[in-house]
């Protein structure tokens, strides 16, 4: 059963999170360029995620809700809304380009507070544990490459523009809110990772995808509507437009809050926090592809090297996960009682399940 889910995982999973890092990459910069709060989007994308993800038939069969797993899900729902705030705040006082950089922090995080939490294996002399550790680094220098180099043009659609000049120097003010967006962005990218850890342990006890997801995105909906109230007084800013606004609310609320959320929480319960934390890297190079396929936006000589470099550590991460888990194969296989038939192993199976069919 679970063999048949991992390989509906990856084979499903990329269209949705691809399309949800194009959601990510708009919404991030939506909020710049049109008249909408960025104290309001976080509010708004789980109010569309709710209106589409209703545990209807799937709490059917489930164990009842306990008063820790509650807490623990309103804990997910504080952390997740925390992070979603520090980041649109952070963004707001930096740049797209610090914010990218600081996401390559997660899955070392992540993989430190794994190793915490004993979710993760470290032996040294192993080689998955190298390949994981080795493979961790070569991806986040890959992104780093694709975020902080650029080099020449490679394709181009439109005629280049000139970039502002970076080289006049900042006030005080201009360095202060620029050190303050940046302590906002790390803490964001500190709180993703307490996100997948907190989010492991429910799917440990309660391994309910949709039921989980909606109650975290109940929780961030509950949360989130005084806090906007309280940061955005203007009721002005409250109206939406059927425009784009409203389109790009819908589509970032049902991807990127909706589907992203559920394939993350379903991630999460097949392969650990480890596994997800390091496609991270990856949808950077992902949103700058679809940037230039859906956008518009040039090629750079910097991201195709990026994202070669990228590709390696990622798969030498991949690569060290399966060998660890056939060493967990062998080493159960080990301590498995022998069987006192002469037949083969597959073949005893076999057997068993021609029986139990026969009952």
């Amino acid at each position: 059963m679970v063999a048949t889910q991992w390989k509906d995982f990856r084979s499903k999973s990329w269209f949705i999170h691809h399309t949800a890092s194009l959601a990510r990459h708009f919404i991030k910069h939506f909020p710049r360029t049109l008249p909408l709060s960025q104290s309001r989007v976080p509010r708004d994308q789980t109010i569309v995620s709710l209106s589409h993800f209703r545990p209807n038939t799937w709490s059917r069969g489930l164990p009842p809700l306990n008063l820790s797993l509650i807490f623990r899900i309103f804990l997910l729902g504080v952390i997740g809304l925390t992070a979603q705030l520090c980041g649109y705040k952070g963004l707001k006082y930096t740049s797209p380009t610090l914010a990218s950089a600081l996401s390559n922090l997660i899955p070392a995080f992540t993989f430190i507070l794994a190793i915490i939490f004993r979710m993760e294996k470290v032996a040294l002399r192993s080689p998955s544990t190298m390949a994981k550790i080795l493979g961790s680094l070569v991806s986040i220098s890959g992104a780093l490459i694709v975020v902080l180099y650029k080099g020449p043009i490679i394709l181009s659609t439109s005629s280049p523009q000139p970039s502002p000049t970076t080289d006049s120097p900042m006030d005080s003010t201009s360095q202060t809110n620029w050190v303050l967006g940046g302590s906002l962005l790390a803490i964001e990218f500190l709180l993703v990772p307490i996100w997948y850890i907190v989010q492991t342990n429910i799917m440990k006890q309660y391994p309910a995808e949709f039921i989980v997801v909606f109650l975290y995105n109940l929780t961030g909906t509950l949360i989130s509507t005084p806090i906007c109230l309280l940061l955005e007084a203007n009721l002005s800013s409250w109206k939406i437009n059927c425009d784009i606004t409203l389109i790009a609310i819908i589509y970032s609320g049902f991807f990127s809050t909706g589907l992203s959320s559920l394939v993350h929480t379903w991630g999460l319960h097949l392969k650990g926090p480890v596994y997800i934390s390091i496609f991270k890297p990856l949808s950077i190079v992902v949103a700058a592809a679809l940037s230039v396929i859906f956008l518009g936006d040039a090629l750079y000589f910097g991201t195709v090297v990026g994202a070669v470099i990228l590709s390696f550590g990622f798969y030498a991460v991949l690569w060290g996960k399966a060998k660890e888990e056939e060493l967990t194969v062998v080493d159960f296989d080990d301590i498995r009682p022998p069987s006192n038939t002469k037949s083969p192993l597959l073949q005893s199976y076999k057997v068993k399940d021609e029986d139990n069919q026969n009952i």
